[in-house]
């Protein structure tokens, strides 16, 4: 343990659990099935878990005497196309060839008799990363806010720029029909995890106003569906994103949902309390952008007309709210341990009553 420590500067000694509270594996079986691949990995060296993340595991690991992290799905029954490693690998070891914020994928394992589920291996990428809504992580950039929010908007302008066909992504996802199949498969989750006849009656009402409105029809992109900031690992120095991670849900389809995905997570200070209590970014901190003001800028850099952006933001809220209450399920059946998923259902609930608000202007 102290020759990890040794290895590790102050920024990723705090991004990692301690020995005691880092999830255990069979990492001789990992070294014997590495070994099969040509790979050194030796199962004496500590191996420490990553801070941080509401499902997915990711481990500090040593392979052929360089860092790496290794991504396994979370335990249990798992929601219908979700933690799906083998589609981010395929992301991440082609998407690394057009862009150098994306951290390749070195490895893919589809079998379960190894440690128990399939996983990957990850280039290790060091920097830090902005969670919730602290900002002492970048305590020394007086200038954060402003530089936080051009770096967000101008990396996922990039992401949309990358000509998918050119790193052979262009059969990822499905995207004729994107905007449908999201509406139908979101509400689908949601009858599953309602809990409850008046957050079955919520989504209702959601998932048929959202079938009554009219999207436009974009030249699909490629899309990461779940683009925030705690999904940045930054350069300390200058804020600059060294790696855009958590591609497990990646695919194909209308650029402004991922646009639209970020505004659900930009709470504002006047917004309704229950956004201010999802603490997903700084944003209620002076400095930020409003939500306007980064739809702008998005405009401005890809030339993409926001009129439908309304109905994609109350989109992007229902399926955060859904979101909330599968994690919230996946604690109640105990395939996690973690005591914040207790809360989660009332997040979930909150940000459905969101998107409903947004649906109806009585929430901005």
């Amino acid at each position: 343990m102290h020759e990890l420590k040794q290895n590790l500067d102050t920024s990723e000694r705090s991004a990692l659990l301690s020995a005691a509270d880092t999830v255990p594996a069979d990492w001789n079986r990992l070294a014997d099935y590495l070994r099969t691949q040509g790979m050194t990995f030796d199962p004496a060296q500590p191996v420490r878990q990553f801070a941080g993340g509401l499902a997915n595991r990711n481990y500090l690991i040593t392979v052929d005497g360089k860092k790496a992290v290794l991504r396994r799905p979370p335990d249990g029954e798992l929601p219908p196309g979700a933690h799906d490693m083998a589609r981010e690998h395929k992301i991440l070891s082609r998407l690394s060839r057009a862009l150098p914020f994306i951290a390749p994928s070195l490895h893919y394992c589809d079998r379960r008799d190894v440690i128990g589920v399939p996983f990957q291996l990850i280039e290790y990428r060091s920097g830090i990363v902005i969670r919730g809504a602290e900002l002492s992580p970048v305590a020394s950039h007086p200038d954060a806010p402003e530089v936080l929010c051009e770096m967000l908007v101008t990396t996922l302008a990039s992401l949309h720029g990358v000509d998918a066909g050119a790193v052979g992504l262009d059969d990822l996802g499905k995207p004729e029909g994107f905007i449908a199949r999201a509406i139908a498969g979101w509400s689908k989750r949601g009858a599953l995890v309602a809990g409850s006849e008046s957050t079955q009656e919520l989504i209702d009402d959601i998932s048929m106003w959202l079938g009554r409105q009219r999207f436009r029809e974009r030249p699909a992109t490629l899309l990461h569906c779940d683009f925030k900031l705690d999904n940045m690992i930054l350069d300390p120095a200058n804020l600059s994103p060294v790696a855009l991670v958590d591609w497990d849900m990646g695919t194909r389809g209308d650029p402004l949902f991922d646009l639209a995905t970020l505004l659900s997570y930009w709470a504002e200070p006047g917004d309704p309390d229950g956004w201010r209590e999802l603490q997903q970014m700084p944003t209620t901190n002076p400095g930020f952008w409003t939500r306007a003001d980064v739809a702008k800028h998005y405009a401005s850099l890809t030339g993409c007309d926001l009129d439908d952006l309304p109905p994609m933001r109350v989109l992007a809220l229902f399926k955060l709210g859904i979101v909330f209450l599968q994690l919230h399920r996946q604690w109640v059946n105990g395939a996690v341990k973690d005591d914040r998923y207790a809360g989660f259902s009332r997040l979930g609930e909150n940000m459905l009553q969101i998107a409903r608000g947004v649906s109806t202007g009585e929430v901005t």
